[in-house]
C-alpha cells in the first residue's frame, strides 16, 4: 500500500512565518499535517478544494508540535481527529497514547522525534516514490544546523539521525521547500 501526498502550502521563516501544510490520502483517510499560520486561510483551503477535498471531508489532522505556526488553523477541519505526540482528540474525547511511534494507516506512521521541541512528531509516509518524512527536525534544507529553539542539541541530532536512517527519498520540512537528504543535510 502507498499513500498519495501533496503540499498544500510551502512554509517560510524570515521576517514573516508560515508553516508547511501537507495533504495525505490513504485507505479512505484524508489527512492534513500542520495546518498552521499562513498569510490567508484560503492558501490552505483553495489548494485543498482544487484537490477535490472540502474541509469537512478531512478525517485527520496531525500536528508536528504545539507552536501556533503549526496549529492555528486546526479548527478549519471540524470533523477531523487531531493527533499529536501523546494523544488523539475527537470532539470532547481525549485518547492518550503510549509514547513512541504509532500507525494512522499501513502507509502513514507517526514517529516520536523530539528535537525542535521535546514533543515533536514526524509523519512518515510510504508513497509510490518511496518514503517521505514530514518533520520539523529541519526548518528547511539548510537546517538550521543549530536549531535556536531546540532544548537539547543531542536529542535533536539523535532524532535527525533516526529519520535519515530510514532512507527517506524526500523530507518535507516545517518552513521550506521539500528536499532530498544527502551528505550536506545538517545532523
Amino acid at each position: 500500500m502507498t499513500a498519495e501526498l501533496s503540499i498544500l502550502h510551502v512554509g517560510y521563516a524570515n521576517d514573516r512565518v508560515a508553516g508547511t501544510v501537507t495533504l495525505i490520502r490513504d485507505e479512505g483517510r484524508i489527512i492534513v499535517v500542520d495546518p498552521g499560520m499562513v498569510a490567508d486561510r484560503s492558501l490552505i483551503l483553495q489548494p485543498l478544494l482544487a484537490a477535490g477535498v472540502p474541509a469537512d471531508d478531512v478525517t485527520d489532522v496531525v500536528i508536528s508540535h504545539h507552536h501556533p505556526d503549526h496549529t492555528v488553523n486546526i479548527a478549519l477541519f471540524p470533523n477531523a481527529v487531531v493527533h499529536d505526540f501523546m494523544a488523539s482528540y475527537e470532539h470532547d474525547v481525549w485518547t492518550d497514547h503510549d509514547p513512541g511511534d504509532r500507525a494512522l494507516t499501513s502507509s502513514v506512521q507517526l514517529l516520536g522525534t523530539p528535537g525542535h521541541t521535546a514533543e515533536d512528531l514526524s509523519t512518515a509516509v510510504t508513497t509510490a516514490d518511496g518514503l517521505v518524512v514530514l518533520t520539523h527536525l529541519w526548518w528547511s534544507s539548510a537546517g538550521p544546523a543549530d536549531d535556536p529553539f531546540a532544548p537539547d542539541a543531542t536529542v535533536l541530532a539523535a532524532s535527525r539521525a533516526r529519520v535519515l536512517s530510514l532512507s527517506p527519498v524526500l523530507i518535507v520540512p516545517g518552513h521550506g521547500d521539500s528536499f532530498v537528504p544527502g551528505p550536506d543535510t545538517p545532523q
